[in-house]
């Protein structure tokens, strides 16, 4: 077998640029006139000879066909719109929802903690999804956890906005939060070098923050809710000390 020679293969990976006018070289192709009807196939000299009749462009837009699809067309026209669908698309990509759990009776340091959290992911262009649950008696008052997601929204107003309304269903108050454009955006819970911090680091520990504890499991069954040991011990008076003749 012999050697391969020297020098660079003609054509490597795709082509970057789009031939027209006289870079076109297939001897025919497919012609699409400036109105977009199609004209027909034929040779690119006499498709060239159409073009500047009308003071226009024969642009080939799909080399890869048989034969190639050629348009008449003005060439710069052409050359923004493709890159303004390039820049679409770039905007267009699929945007993650973050969750953040909150409780009615959250402390105050939690409070703020979720709230830097929430915070962080909207400066990364992620949405958050603020809920809350209510559990045992909490569900008796459940304006109280529409408070706290509207006070939620309104601590955080600096940096998004809400798809719509606090919606309560069920045992569960919930609200999507969109952040605003980048030049609106005016952090106040993180640190610029907190901001800076990769993504990846934040969701590694992402489920151990936001993941319910063992004790805000409301255990369903049927009857009343259990009471708690404190709350039993208030409700209970104290028995009576024991004689020593019993």
């Amino acid at each position: 077998m012999g050697r391969r020679p020297f020098g660079k293969r003609r054509f490597q990976g795709k082509r970057s640029y789009i031939r027209k006018n006289d870079r076109i070289r297939a001897p025919q192709v497919r012609v699409i006139g400036p109105d977009g009807k199609m004209i027909g196939v034929m040779s690119p000299d006499k498709a060239l000879k159409i073009a500047k009749e009308h003071f226009l462009d024969l642009v080939e837009v799909s080399a890869s066909a048989r034969p190639p699809v050629c348009r008449i067309l003005d060439f710069g026209k052409y050359k923004y719109e493709q890159s303004k669908l390039k820049k679409n698309k770039l905007k267009s990509k699929s945007t993650k929802v973050k969750e953040v759990k909150f409780r009615v009776r959250i402390d105050v340091h939690d409070f703020d903690t979720k709230l830097k959290r929430a915070e962080h992911f909207l400066l990364h262009d992620n949405k958050v999804k603020v809920s809350l649950m209510f559990r045992g008696r909490e569900n008796e008052h459940k304006q109280l956890g529409v408070d706290r997601v509207k006070q939620t929204v309104e601590c955080l107003k600096h940096v998004a906005t809400a798809d719509a309304p606090p919606r309560l269903i069920g045992r569960h108050v919930s609200v999507t939060l969109s952040p605003l454009p980048k030049g609106q955006r005016r952090p106040k819970y993180n640190k610029p070098d907190e901001i800076a911090e990769p993504q990846e680091h934040i969701e590694e520990d992402e489920d151990d923050l936001f993941q319910e504890s063992d004790d805000d499991i409301d255990v369903e069954d049927g009857g009343d809710d259990e009471a708690t040991p404190e709350e039993t011990a208030l409700e209970e008076p104290p028995s009576e000390p024991k004689s020593s003749e019993d």
